[in-house]
């Protein structure tokens, strides 16, 4: 029996729908660790692996083996694919899964720190250290409204608190954090 991964027709790779699993078997596994390495979510992963490949079906005119590779055709649809995943997380970042911050948490801090990428690492590692020391409830709801940046309304139905609630619980939880940070020696 023939190997389908080596009877790919050059001139339309993807015209039927053997075509287009020939090319999946051939490139679909590259496709999907270059995925995996950009979006770190196995499942977004393989969405991004599939909308590539139903993309360049959609498309496969367009393919013009003069120009490139079938893989470098589908390596572009793929990064195309990806750039509009992680723009749809910025825009939707209550969809990402909420994990509590860890010493290794790379939240993103407000767009006004230092220039200097050693005091960046130091202003993360001092504000993740001092998180993980105030109590869960407090931490979580100044992750989510401040770090995060999302509305007390959203964050609220999320937690299924009062907004009330919510608002206290960051109130008190940056009094914690202050008193814990002037603990540790660190001036503002």
């Amino acid at each position: 029996m023939d190997d389908p991964r080596t009877d790919l027709p050059t001139d339309r790779p993807l015209a039927d729908e053997a075509g287009v699993h020939a090319a999946y078997l051939r490139h679909g596994p590259e496709i999907y660790r270059f995925a995996l390495r950009s979006l770190a979510d196995p499942g977004a992963a393989q969405d991004a692996t599939q909308e590539t490949f139903l993309k360049a079906w959609r498309h496969a005119d367009r393919f013009d083996p003069e120009l490139a590779s079938l893989r470098v055709w589908l390596f572009g649809i793929a990064r195309n694919v990806v750039i509009d995943q992680l723009r749809h997380q910025q825009v939707r970042p209550w969809q990402r899964p909420v994990e509590p911050p860890t010493t290794s948490d790379r939240t993103p801090l407000p767009a006004d720190t230092a220039d200097d990428p050693a005091e960046e690492l130091m202003t993360r590692w001092v504000v993740q250290e001092a998180l993980a020391r105030i109590a869960e409830p407090q931490r979580a709801a100044i992750v989510q409204v401040h770090l995060r940046q999302r509305p007390y309304a959203e964050v609220a139905a999320e937690l299924g608190v009062p907004i009330g609630t919510l608002r206290s619980r960051v109130f008190y939880g940056l009094k914690a954090l202050r008193a814990t940070m002037d603990a540790m020696g660190v001036t503002a």
